[in-house]
């Protein structure tokens, strides 16, 4: 149980982007959800996927406004089958939302020049909550009592986790097109997160149970943690375009977020080798004799295990959520008037962005990820679009944890564009992600000395719509 507290509450790292990579999402306008590989455009979405290709796109001022609505799931299906005489299987369910989340483009263009902004979530972006908590929970706890003889028919269990994560960001870029057939593009972005981690593990003894030793508690953790920070990337394009070709190149550089914490609570409770029941509020001690003196006023006491556990969650501590870096190549090409098509590759560096606890070097390599489309123009009117998507994150058994782990997925969506009139255009959208299940076997299962195994799910399923406008 103490080993496992503060690493299972680390919940918003869990909270990734629903399209792109670990920590940085892609899916800002419809047109992405409806075909995926737009790093070829030269329409009003080319403000975030290839500022330097809005050179070639519409004269004069445009905007965008689009709306998207995600649904997830993150389930955990534990198994272990000699866990206290009996076995466990379980599953855990994780529910994920998001509100609408929007997205806001414009930009200008004139002769060779042109100017774009983008604003939008451009980092994970959601809220999860395990209702039952989580096994790195559950399991460790019950195993705890259990080497005191006390049994799970004989308390009551109350856990829970809940966490939030997003990074907000602002683009701007500077294109300019050097010959006919190429153009460059210098930006930056400007990004905000925000997040927070909620947890709590009560477990109380039942009405017989509580006649003997009483109704303290037998185990308390509780937490209630804010984080925020801001970052800077500077991002570069080139966009070649000739007849019916386009080939683009976007780099964003890194994105160092290194957060503060901001405690509102946390406290870590017990009953000794006695059975005196012996809660800490972490928080106050740290306030008044500050965290350094916290840890090792914590290794001192019976829970001594907990004082490194909890080092990253004390007030004013730092955790780094970095957005990796990001090259994107991308090439399209006009079939016919009507037809178009486009086949893009990103990668993410994850292995140099930081990530708290230095996770990023368990993974086994950046992400790659490769996407491809098409769209045709039914008349002037409508146009339909079909999109693909495959990710591979490099994950491997240390990366993965019950409240931050990922799949590598395939992902599908589809849509329309409706040409309202020359100035109006309406898209709409859905997208869906296949991922791959993991299973992570472990011989020791979270140390409670039963072999066991838990399989990672997830599901995602997003709907959008946009308008966007011409002047």
């Amino acid at each position: 149980m103490k080993k496992t507290f503060l690493s299972a509450i680390v919940i918003a790292s869990s909270l990734t982007a629903t399209a792109g990579g670990l920590m940085t999402n892609t899916n800002y306008h419809i047109a992405f959800d409806r075909m995926f590989a737009r790093g070829a455009s030269t329409e009003i979405d080319a403000a975030y996927s290839n500022p330097a290709g809005l050179v070639w796109g519409h004269e004069g001022w445009q905007m965008s406004l689009n709306f998207q609505k995600p649904w997830q799931k993150r389930d955990i299906e534990t198994s272990v089958p000699g866990f206290l005489g009996t076995g466990l299987e379980k599953k855990y369910d994780g529910k994920a939302s998001a509100p609408i989340v929007p997205a806001l483009f414009a930009s200008y263009h004139k002769d060779k020049w042109a100017v774009s902004a983008m604003i939008g979530i451009v980092g994970s972006g959601g809220f999860v909550k395990y209702d039952d908590g989580v096994p790195m929970f559950n399991v460790p706890i019950a195993a705890l009592l259990a080497s005191k003889q006390i049994m799970p028919a004989t308390y009551t269990l109350d856990s829970q986790m809940k966490g939030k994560q997003y990074i907000y960001g602002g683009q701007v870029s500077f294109a300019y097109k050097f010959i006919d057939c190429l153009s460059a593009s210098v930006g930056a972005r400007l990004s905000y997160y925000d997040g927070y981690y909620k947890g709590h593990v009560v477990a109380t003894p039942g009405a017989q149970l509580s006649q003997m030793v009483g109704t303290d508690p037998l185990v308390n953790l509780q937490l209630d943690c804010i984080q925020r920070a801001w970052g800077f990337a500077p991002i570069f394009g080139l966009d070649f375009h000739k007849d019916k070709w386009t080939v683009a190149l976007r780099y964003e550089f890194r994105t160092k977020i290194n957060t503060e914490n901001d405690t509102r609570q946390l406290i870590v409770g017990t009953r000794n080798d006695q059975g005196v029941y012996t809660p800490i509020d972490v928080k106050a001690m740290a306030e008044q004799y500050g965290n350094a003196a916290t840890i090792q006023a914590l290794s001192q006491t019976s829970l001594g295990s907990m004082a490194g556990k909890v080092a990253g969650y004390l007030p004013n501590a730092e955790t780094r959520y970095d957005m990796p870096s990001l090259l994107s190549v991308a090439v399209g090409y006009e079939f016919t008037p009507r037809l178009r098509g486009a086949v893009e590759y990103h990668f993410y560096d994850d292995k140099n962005a930081k990530m708290g606890g230095d996770r990023q070097e368990t993974l086994s390599h950046g992400t790659h990820e490769v996407l491809a489309g098409v769209e045709y123009d039914i008349n002037k009117k409508v146009t339909v679009s079909l999109g693909g998507q495959h990710t591979d994150y490099g994950l491997t058994d240390d990366y993965q944890q019950n409240t931050s782990f990922a799949c590598d997925s395939y992902s599908i969506g589809g849509g329309a564009a409706w040409n309202v009139s020359d100035k109006i255009r309406l898209n709409f959208s859905y997208f869906c992600s296949l991922y791959s299940d993991y299973t992570k076997e472990q011989s020791n299962y979270l140390g409670v000395g039963s072999a066991g195994k838990d399989t990672y799910s997830r599901t995602n399923h997003v709907v959008g719509v946009g308008i966007d406008y011409k002047f």
